[in-house]
């Protein structure tokens, strides 16, 4: 996955945190809408790996 998509996904994730659902959600469909039919089976296991990112659960 190109890094500037990862780095959208590590964004929304904050935003989500944040409870910035609003924000998050545009940032990630934008991020989906670039990426190719590869990087959608790359963002799919990215967000099963990194779900504790959007939720919070686990960081200190």
């Amino acid at each position: 996955m190109r890094p500037s998509i990862e780095s959208a996904l590590m964004q929304a994730a904050e935003l989500t945190r944040r409870n910035e659902f609003v924000k998050a959600v545009a940032i990630a469909e934008a991020a989906f809408n670039r990426a190719t039919d590869e990087e959608h089976v790359e963002i799919r296991q990215w967000l099963t790996d990194h779900t504790a990112d959007f939720t919070g659960e686990g960081a200190h």
